[in-house]
């Protein structure tokens, strides 16, 4: 297991774990947290050892949101160019939302289980993941609106794919809370349980069906999913057309297909692990 600060990170029959550690703080967002998150998904992403990941929370609540207090500029902005320090600023939302966008661009499915509270950029995170799970006693609240701020890593964005328009606007001028009942009937998460255990149970459940699949083929139907998401259909099927014509693996369908007339799990190989070019010259220690 990797030494993190919010997180705990271990791959486990092709199953990653991404576990937020910090529940007596509520799993709030700190610094260390935006630079913790996107390591890790690139190092899953790079080893090709978890054929999907599971994000989940210790603790009572999944988490709250940003910890604004790591935000507080010091007292030497006062003697910077605003300008100047805006163009800064935008470089770091970016670098914030990029955080969250790695989720939603791995190789591999992600899945969120969620208890408890899901507030603010918590929010963020869970719509880029691919599925959503949650407890009965799980809650959730746009809450940027309530401290002067438009949510910005996300949540505007991604979850009108997700819920309806209307319903999105909403939740987001008004930053109230709903619950679980709530977030399955707009469309937010998949599934309610009706406690922790069975959440984590189903949840390891779902992850461990994905994973029994060919990781070549879930790889493209995220990447097919994702782009029609965005695109025409007439631009969707073209797409698609041309990853399966250069991505479709002749053995991955024999094994599959002999597994399904013997009602066997076929033994699929991992996906290739990603090297830069600098590490296949041998230039990177």
């Amino acid at each position: 297991m990797a030494d993190y600060s919010c997180f705990n990170f271990e791959v486990v029959d092709n199953i990653g774990f991404i576990t937020m550690c910090r529940g007596d703080e509520l799993n709030t967002m700190t610094r260390l947290f935006w630079k913790e998150l996107p390591e890790i998904i690139k190092k899953a992403d790079k080893d090709s050892k978890a054929r999907v990941l599971v994000l989940k929370a210790e603790g009572k609540h999944f988490s709250a949101g940003m910890d604004f207090a790591n935000f507080v500029q010091g007292k030497d902005t006062e003697k910077k160019d605003p300008a100047r320090m805006r163009e800064a600023f935008y470089h770091e939302i970016l670098e914030l939302q990029n955080a969250f966008t790695a989720l939603e661009k791995c190789r591999m499915p992600t899945i969120a289980l969620i208890q408890g509270a899901c507030i603010g950029g918590a929010i963020d995170m869970v719509a880029a993941c691919d599925l959503r799970y949650c407890n009965k006693d799980a809650f959730f609240k746009i809450a940027e609106v309530d401290v002067g701020l438009a949510a910005d890593v996300g949540t505007l964005q991604r979850l009108p794919k997700l819920m309806p328009f209307s319903h999105v606007k909403e939740l987001a001028f008004t930053g109230r809370k709903f619950d679980a009942t709530e977030a399955e009937k707009l469309g937010l998460v998949n599934k309610v349980f009706p406690n922790q255990e069975s959440l984590i149970n189903e949840g390891l459940k779902i992850a461990k069906e994905i994973a029994s699949k060919s990781p070549l083929v879930t790889r493209v139907i995220k990447k097919q999913l994702n782009y029609a998401r965005d695109n025409s259909v007439d631009d969707a099927l073209e797409y698609h057309a041309m990853w399966n014509a250069a991505l479709i693996s002749s053995n991955d369908m024999e094994k599959a297909l002999s597994a399904f007339a013997t009602k066997s799990v076929a033994d699929f190989d991992d996906l290739a692990e990603l090297k830069s070019f600098w590490e296949k010259e041998g230039l990177v220690p």
